[in-house]
């Protein structure tokens, strides 16, 4: 962690002066100066640009930052119900062991996701350095700039150090008073939640209501607002989140948001945006700053991307969206019943989709199947996209894709697969189903109803898609429930809730794991995924798998100070 240099990026000040789109966080090459060199304004402020630049997940270059991808496909949804690694078992084998469990500490997703995130944590740092060095010297910085810059820093660094809390749990606490010879020395012995929570209030009190020079990458109050409520969500601190949560959710209409707004690269900066990871692809057409994280969940084969067939969905996500005769989820499991599983183990030519099954509208704007339209890419036609569908089985995402209709402007030249489509960290669906949480926990069923009924019924307003003759893919039908009866069901359904509305977004194995259903709900999944694809048969979970080894390679590096979890 030792730097006597400051990474920034040159003429990052001017770029604070361009347009409020993604150029906000499009990078000149890097290069490194001393500190006196950049201890000015413009200085500071390009620090302060490269700590944002982090939020993508990569330091420089694309291929090879999936562990720290800012969707956290890698970590939240992998070890989860949700999705499979996916291609093939001989490629990317170490995440295989993240999705089975057998992780050990010399990993290289552990490593990137460490790497990564402790340089954001350091470039956090050092904008607090320069700006404390100006603010005691020159005073180039306005008073009213210099409090924000603090804030924007202080709710960057929280977010850094959260992300690798949830993987790691035991991190050292390196602050810019710490210097790189002292940061050798610090030990992950104690809890880093007080740090991030102190980071976060701060936040909340210094940064405006709207966003920095109209930059919707920009952190605000909402955004610490709401971070500080996830943040006490996780520590089961309810009433604390809830407040909180209200605060952000107050005066805005969830329903009238359209759902897919929220992964459309041509509906991006919308209301519902409340921390998002900017994507960009330069006008040189450098890929450095686009969606480099998500990129092997591009499509695979005759598909118009072409590669990689990472990251898909299980049949198990597939089938949750199934709904009874009510419009409703099946809570109780029954979705395992007589499941549908596309055309795996049929012949090409004898499969038909089956367009009377009942599905949540979600399902088809979350997955892609066979038979059904897929953007604008033509109606998906089953194992010509898949790598290896006995593998990881027959579905692949949408979430992270571009329609053809935007390649030449959001994908990178030649590689379809790395994208300008931004990831929502935080979106208001989330908050609205983790405020539902909170009014369960404090037996408010009806408005935990009121809140979970809101997401259904901007569900309901989804179009329906289509099959190659233009009929309906499905019996689509979502309605809202009409009684939570008591504290139970309410909490069940909005976990259940969360798995629909957020799948393949990076949420869910951390939600179990908070929930500490993860044991039964994880077991009870390879049952059911096992009897169909064999790799995930027989999946054991323990409390050693909340969360995963310290890099070995930085336990060496620390010379011991650094204990294994």
């Amino acid at each position: 962690m030792k730097r006597n240099k400051l990474i920034i990026l040159l003429g990052a000040g001017m770029l604070l002066a361009s347009s409020c789109g993604k150029e906000f966080l499009q990078k000149l090459p890097q290069g490194e100066l001393a500190e006196s060199q950049v201890g000015n304004s413009d200085g500071v402020e390009g620090a302060l640009i490269g700590a944002y630049s982090i939020l993508n997940g990569n330091v420089s270059g694309t291929w090879g930052n999936y562990g720290s991808a800012p969707s956290q496909w890698v970590f939240g949804e992998l070890p989860s119900d949700n999705a499979h690694k996916g291609s093939e078992l001989t490629d990317q084998t170490p995440m295989n062991m993240i999705e089975t469990y057998g992780t050990i500490s010399t990993n290289d997703n552990l490593s990137t996701m460490w790497q990564v995130y402790f340089e954001g944590v350091l470039r956090c740092n050092n904008t607090l350095k320069l700006l404390a060095n100006d603010q005691a010297g020159a005073k180039e910085i306005t008073a009213e700039r210099a409090i924000q810059i603090q804030g924007e820093a202080r709710l960057l660094r929280a977010h850094y150090y959260f992300f690798m809390w949830r993987v790691f749990r035991n991190v050292p606490i390196i602050t810019e008073e710490v210097s790189a010879e002292e940061a050798e020395t610090i030990a992950n012995d104690q809890d880093v939640l007080p740090f991030i929570e102190a980071d976060l209030k701060f936040a909340i009190d210094n940064l405006p209501e709207t966003k920095i020079n109209n930059e919707h990458g920009r952190m605000d109050k909402t955004t610490a607002q709401a971070y500080l409520g996830k943040l006490y969500l996780y520590q089961k601190k309810f009433p604390e989140a809830l407040v909180l949560f209200k605060e952000v959710m107050a005066g805005k209409d969830l329903v009238a948001m359209p759902f897919w707004n929220n992964f459309d690269v041509t509906k991006e900066n919308g209301p519902e945006t409340i921390f998002v990871s900017k994507h960009a692809i330069n006008d040189n057409g450098s890929s450095d700053n686009a969606n480099v994280g998500d990129m092997l969940s591009g499509l695979y084969g005759s598909s118009p991307v072409g590669c990689c067939g990472f990251f898909q969905p299980t049949i198990d996500l597939v089938n949750a969206y199934r709904t009874d005769a009510d419009g409703l989820p099946m809570l109780n499991g029954d979705y395992r019943e007589d499941p549908y599983k596309s055309d795996l183990g049929k012949a090409d030519t004898s499969y038909r989709l089956d367009v009377t099954l009942r599905f949540d509208p979600r399902l088809d704007y979350t997955v892609g199947r066979r038979g059904v339209s897929y953007l604008d890419y033509g109606i998906m036609p089953g194992n010509g996209w898949i790598r290896d569908a006995n593998y990881a089985g027959p579905f692949v995402g949408i979430k992270t894709m571009v329609p053809q209709s935007q390649f030449a402007n959001e994908t990178a030249p030649g590689e379809k697969y790395v994208t300008g489509l931004d990831v929502n960290i935080i979106r208001l669906a989330d908050v609205w189903l983790m405020a539902a949480e909170c009014e369960v926990e404090a037996g408010n069923l009806t408005e935990a109803l009121k809140l979970v009924n809101d997401v259904r019924n901007r569900a309901a307003n989804l179009a329906p898609k289509k099959t190659a003759t233009g009929a309906n893919a499905a019996n689509y039908v979502v309605k809202p429930y009409t009684s939570f009866p008591n504290q139970t069901y309410a909490r069940n359904a909005v976990r259940f809730e969360r798995r629909l509305e957020l799948a393949l977004e990076g949420h869910r194995f951390f939600d179990l794991v908070r929930w500490d259903i993860a044991k039964e709900t994880i077991e009870a999944y390879s049952t059911f995924e096992g009897s169909f694809l064999p790799s995930y048969k027989g999946l054991t979970f323990s409390d050693n798998d909340k969360y995963w080894p310290i890099p070995q390679a930085e336990i060496d590096r620390s010379n011991g100070i650094l204990k294994q979890n």
